[in-house]
């Protein structure tokens, strides 16, 4: 863990708007593209924020989402979204010890979940690469997603036993699909 990072875990309905436009600056430029729309699809978005005195360098969200593995019951899953650090923090360690702090906060789920930039990267953090086809769920039914989709899972004390070869779908939802 990284003792330079001050980490504050924070309800989005309790950020202020300035520091909201530190988020979505942060993630704009880690991600080159505006993502200010797609934030607003986050609903009941928890925040992982990383400060270096009192600028924002790192950045994690997690969203309740419902995951389902073939026909099992859903599971309420955190879904891990925004994952950013400055350009020139990079390579400190703040995006890890940033999603440790997830792994520690979303242990009342069934589930984490995330799309990796880095399959390898999230591996060395205890994330496993989901291996089976992907769908969306709608009222019309099941969409498979495009083969270059992945998902990453991180097991936590009330995930059940899991087929990673197994189909695995999510709730359709505003903005990216997964």
């Amino acid at each position: 863990m990284n003792a330079n990072l001050k980490l504050e875990v924070v309800r989005a309905d309790q950020i202020s708007p300035n520091l909201q436009m530190d988020i979505h600056t942060l993630c704009n430029q880690a991600y080159e593209e505006d993502l200010k729309p797609l934030f607003s699809t986050f609903i009941d978005a928890t925040h992982v924020l990383g400060f270096l005195d009192t600028s924002l360098v790192s950045h994690a969200l997690w969203v309740p989402r419902w995951l389902q593995v073939g026909t099992n019951p859903v599971m309420r899953t955190a879904y891990i979204e925004a994952v950013a650090t400055k350009d020139v923090y990079r390579a400190r360690g703040f995006a890890a010890t940033v999603m440790k702090r997830v792994a520690e906060e979303i242990q009342d789920f069934e589930l984490g979940a995330l799309s990796p930039f880095r399959v390898a990267y999230y591996e060395r953090l205890g994330w496993e690469f989901w291996r089976g086809p992907l769908f969306i769920r709608t009222h019309e039914g099941l969409i498979r997603t495009p083969r270059e989709e992945n998902v990453m899972i991180l097991r936590l004390p009330r995930t059940p036993v899991l087929d990673l070869n197994a189909p695995l779908s999510a709730e359709w939802r505003e903005g990216e699909l997964w």
